[in-house]
């Protein structure tokens, strides 16, 4: 039997195992050792941080740098790793907590006793922005909330939403990098489409171009229900981020060393290797879970059925950052969830098996990375009595994956390039 072969004989392996390789790929430690900057000449060297792979970043660094180190990183509760002399804090995500609240100001409070003879080094990746939530003056806690659950429910893409957030903080777009005289090089693991690091974790080190206009034309495109004080809020210059020309920000570095395309490409080999040809559609998809899921369904279909755009064996793989638009209230799922169900929906009865899972190990707020899907997931949630048109409806994906044996659970991985998408058109052994 060929590998071609024995991928077509055990799908999900197949698929398991360039999750696995993808994620591998995405380790910070080789990304970080490339751009370690000089050491301070006569100053400290402070490490801050967040993000949901932020704990591992930051023992990467101590493992990697010569000389003394101190600081402070804020992850997502149960993603810690142990570290020397970094502190690592667990907040809440994605809904803000007060210990993120809490821990975004100690970090203000580092970064404002710096000197001109210090470095900061910021470890920053996915997740970041609700692990630190710092509402503007004369809001609070609650306010943040409610902000960050209308545009996780608006179906904005990742980018708008951070546009949003940016100006309703006192840390992100910049402002936690302004609060320094120190040098600050900034090392991000990418979990944003193009890979544009100011919009990662809303920035908190990167400011970019975005102003209060922009975020309020995100709030009218998206509908956004706000109350009338945050609007107001929008509107007034005080909102504004700060501009990356300023002289602030003129000794600071910034690097990516980390993205899904690198993640990809290490699955795509790995394909190769086992003698199925790789396509990657894009590492930066956006819009509808579901509508993401019916255009890679049509290519599957088309290749399944015609040999085209692409011949059997074949593995699309795909990235970036789905979003989901909630019509219902109560549903349990994840994106990848929901693009497993509707894609099984799309591809009911043919040989083609799939993955969709988010890198850092947690689709949404459930324990799971995301799920398999197959040309026989209709016919068996059905047999378990349940209408794949409701669960979609309901946003209840997880519900029918559940019950049919099909979550895929990792647990924290240690990083986050977001989602990861793999779809095997087979010629050999049929799994319907």
């Amino acid at each position: 039997m060929t590998m071609a072969a024995a991928s077509s004989c055990d799908p999900r392996g197949f698929l398991a195992s360039l999750f696995d390789t993808a994620v591998r790929a995405a380790d910070p430690r080789e990304g970080i050792r490339r751009h370690l900057p000089a050491p301070p000449q006569g100053g400290r060297t402070v490490v801050i941080g967040a993000g949901k792979g932020v704990a591992q970043m930051a023992a990467a660094l101590e493992a990697l740098w010569e000389g003394p180190l101190s600081g402070l990183v804020v992850s997502r509760y149960g993603y810690g790793c142990p570290t020397r002399t970094i502190e690592v804090v667990e907040a809440a995500h994605p809904v803000p907590d007060m210990a993120g609240m809490q821990a975004a100001a100690r970090l203000k409070q580092t970064m404002a006793d710096l000197t001109e003879q210090d470095l900061v080094i910021a470890l920053i990746c996915g997740g970041g922005s609700s692990l630190l939530p710092a509402p503007p003056e004369g809001f609070n806690l609650r306010d943040e909330i409610l902000l960050n659950e209308r545009l996780l429910a608006s179906g904005a893409p990742i980018s708008a939403m951070n546009a949003v957030r940016k100006h309703f903080s006192t840390i992100k777009g910049g402002r936690l990098a302004a609060l320094t005289r120190a040098r600050v090089v900034s090392l991000i693991v990418s979990d944003i489409p193009g890979d544009n690091p100011a919009f990662v974790a809303s920035g908190p080190t990167v400011p970019d171009g975005t102003s209060r206009h922009d975020a309020l034309d995100v709030i009218t495109r998206y509908r956004l229900d706000l109350p009338t004080s945050m609007l107001d809020h929008f509107k007034a210059p005080v909102a504004a981020a700060p501009d990356p020309t300023d002289a602030a920000f003129a000794r600071n570095e910034h690097h990516v060393v980390v993205s899904a395309r690198v993640s990809l490409e290490a699955a795509a080999a790995l394909a190769l290797d086992s003698g199925v040809t790789p396509y990657i559609l894009s590492d930066a998809i956006e819009g509808e879970a579901r509508d993401a899921a019916l255009v890679h369904a049509a290519i599957a279909r088309e290749t399944a059925a015609r040999d085209r755009p692409f011949r059997k064996p074949a593995l699309l793989l795909s990235g970036g950052e789905t979003t989901v638009t909630l019509r219902a209230a109560g549903g349990r799922g994840g994106r990848n969830g929901e693009f497993a169900l509707a894609m099984a929906m799309a591809i009911d009865g043919l040989n083609v098996t799939g993955l969709a899972a988010d890198t850092d190990g947690i689709d949404g707020t459930e324990n799971n990375a995301g799920a398999f899907f197959d040309g026989s997931s209709v016919r068996r949630l059905q047999s378990a009595g349940l209408d794949c048109g409701a669960l979609l409806a309901q946003h209840a994906s997880y519900k029918g994956f559940e019950a049919i044996g099909d979550l895929f659970v990792t647990g924290p991985t240690g990083t986050n390039v977001n989602d990861f998408r793999a779809i095997l058109i087979s010629d050999g052994c049929h799994s319907v």
